[in-house]
């Protein structure tokens, strides 16, 4: 299983330079199903090569001018906050048998699992989807920032970083387009230096009770980083829209095995 693991993690690389999005969402199902490792100590993994490879990957898009330093920042504080709370208090706090029904348990482990299937589905919808066909790609004239909207939805997005180890690209960048009015490959821009810091704070955050095995997750972050160099490499010779809806399907496939490994097949 450890070579199909290797595979996935230049697929999740690749992803995320072909789309800009979504890829990471793979990470924590492949390091459990493919690695077997804990779910809780997969998401911390997680948290380290999503923030990995969001850093390389966000390097061209600062060469060209398309981050927005000032809404990363108005954005981020929220969510690292979110994230520290998550990894402190929040996950450590859920007891190792949540409930039970009938000769069913539900773990820990089970339930971070059906969290991400259930995020994985929404993140489906989002990559199904087809375009409205009005592209958000000229600049506003002004910005106008509603402080309190950023601080709910950094909130939010923190949250579910914190708890799940995804790096939330699919969420962020509708807000940063549709309620910060930010041209589209501004968006995706800036939500990769989003999901850079807060996915790699949320991993240092869970250093104090995590043991780390260094040389497996330096490896694993070295094949997905070659993977989105391959991946931002194929996207100036592949149209991302046509792959989009594809891989939107095979991410809701993935999230209906997931809930059905994690119920039925237990």
């Amino acid at each position: 299983m450890d070579i199909a693991g290797y595979l996935a993690s230049i697929f999740v690389g690749i992803a995320l330079g072909l789309i800009g999005g979504g890829g990471s969402i793979l990470t924590v199902p492949m390091l459990v199903y493919l690695f077997s490792l804990d779910a809780v100590l997969a998401t911390a993994y997680s948290l380290f090569i999503v923030g990995a490879t969001s850093v390389v990957g966000s390097f061209s898009y600062f060469k060209k001018g398309l981050v927005n330093i000032k809404t990363a920042i108005v954005f981020g504080i929220p969510s690292i906050a979110a994230i520290f709370l998550t990894r402190h208090y929040i996950l450590p706090a859920i007891s190792q048998h949540v409930f039970t029904i009938g000769s069913y348990t539900v773990t820990k482990n089970i339930l971070l699992m059906l969290l991400f299937a259930v995020l994985m589905i929404v993140a489906s919808y989002s990559m199904i989807k087809k375009d409205d066909g009005k592209s958000n790609e000229e600049a506003p004239k002004r910005q106008s920032l509603n402080y309190f909207q950023i601080l709910m939805q950094g909130i939010f997005i923190g949250v579910i970083t914190g708890l799940i180890g995804a790096g939330g690209g699919f969420l962020i960048i509708p807000v940063l387009v549709n309620l910060l009015r930010l041209p589209m490959k501004t968006a995706v821009g800036t939500s990769l230096v989003i999901i850079s810091i807060n996915s790699l704070m949320g991993f240092l955050f869970s250093l104090s009770h995590t043991s780390v095995q260094w040389r497996f997750l330096l490896s694993i972050a070295a094949i997905a980083i070659i993977g989105i160099l391959i991946g931002s490499y194929l996207s100036t010779k592949i149209k991302a829209n046509r792959l989009k809806p594809a891989f939107g399907w095979f991410v809701l496939v993935m999230g209906v095995y997931i809930i059905i490994k994690e119920t039925i097949l237990k």
